[in-house]
C-alpha cells in the first residue's frame, strides 16, 4: 500500500453495503454481500479520479486487515480481489476453503 493511504481510514458502509475509503472527496470501494458466517467481496471500483493511483490496492489490503482482525471468513468473487490475494498468497488463510476457485489461490 502507498504510504499516504496508510493513515486514511476504512469505513464499513453497511447502508451502501461497501467497504470505503475516501481521499479528497473521492471513493475507493468494495462492495459485499453478507451471507451466513461469512463476507463476499463482489466488486471493487474508484472514482475515475482515483484511477491508477494505488486506491483499490489500498481499500482491497485495508478490507481484508479487517476482515482476518474480525475473523471473518471470505468469499473472493471480485476478480481484482481474487487477483490480489493470488499476488499476495498470505492472505488465503481468511478465504473459505469451500470457495469455489480456492486451489486456483
Amino acid at each position: 500500500m502507498k504510504s499516504e493511504y496508510i493513515d486514511i481510514p476504512l469505513v464499513k458502509n453497511e447502508e451502501k453495503k461497501r467497504f470505503e475509503i475516501e481521499i479528497d472527496g473521492h471513493f475507493a470501494f468494495i462492495d459485499y454481500k453478507a451471507p451466513s458466517d461469512k463476507i463476499a467481496l463482489i466488486h471493487t471500483e474508484t472514482d475515475p479520479e482515483l484511477a491508477g493511483k494505488g486506491a483499490a490496492s489500498a481499500v482491497v489490503e485495508k478490507t481484508l486487515q479487517y476482515l482476518d482482525e474480525n475473523n471473518i471468513t471470505l468469499l473472493p468473487y471480485c476478480p481484482y480481489v481474487f487477483a490480489y490475494i493470488k499476488k499476495y498468497p498470505e492472505w488465503k488463510r481468511i478465504v473459505s476453503p469451500k470457495f469455489d476457485g480456492y486451489d486456483k489461490l
